[in-house]
């Protein structure tokens, strides 16, 4: 089985994944993880210094290094990973995407929590942040609605990993 997990920023696809992966007993991936590997260092710094053109490129690099792999595992990416068409068709054809549902205002204070270290909220005060996550959950919601399945995480991680094993099984047997 291979899992590709994915959803707006600070939805959880880090801490599921892991949880997911450990469940099923499978390998685990993260996709900033890999990133940050390849560029030797934090992302944050790579994105203002290259741009997120360049970042982007290395998202999809390392996506598709993972697909071309084979054999099962989790993989956890990044809330814009899965936007650009290419990559989730790829994902598509060689596993099964997982979109991690949280609504806006949940996300917002997730945000406002733990993510304003992320390139695309450096800097934003609180109301930047909800219009920042606004946008963002627009713009890429015809995106997210191509997974697989998708699956409501506004819960407790093990409710969602239990969430994510049904809906997945529901969609194996359709």
């Amino acid at each position: 089985m291979r899992v590709v997990l994915t959803g707006p920023m600070c939805a959880g696809t880090s801490r599921v994944g892991r949880a997911l992966a450990e469940r099923l007993g499978l390998p685990f991936d993260d996709l900033d993880r890999l990133a940050e590997q390849r560029i030797g260092g934090a992302i944050a710094p790579f994105f203002a210094r290259e741009g997120e053109h360049a970042f982007r490129q290395l998202e999809r690099e390392l996506l598709l290094e993972w697909l071309s792999v084979g054999g099962p595992g989790v993989l956890a990416t990044g809330g814009g990973t899965l936007v650009d068409p290419g990559n989730m068709d790829a994902a598509l054809r060689e596993a099964t995407v997982v979109m991690l549902s949280v609504g806006e205002e949940e996300l917002v204070r997730r945000v406002l929590r733990a993510g304003r270290d992320r390139p695309l909220y450096l800097g934003l005060d609180d109301d930047g942040v909800r219009q920042r996550t606004h946008e963002l959950l627009h713009e890429r919601a015809p995106h997210y609605a191509r997974a697989t399945v998708t699956v409501d995480a506004e819960a407790p991680v093990e409710e969602v990993v239990r969430r994510i094993i049904l809906a997945i099984g529901a969609a194996q047997e359709s």
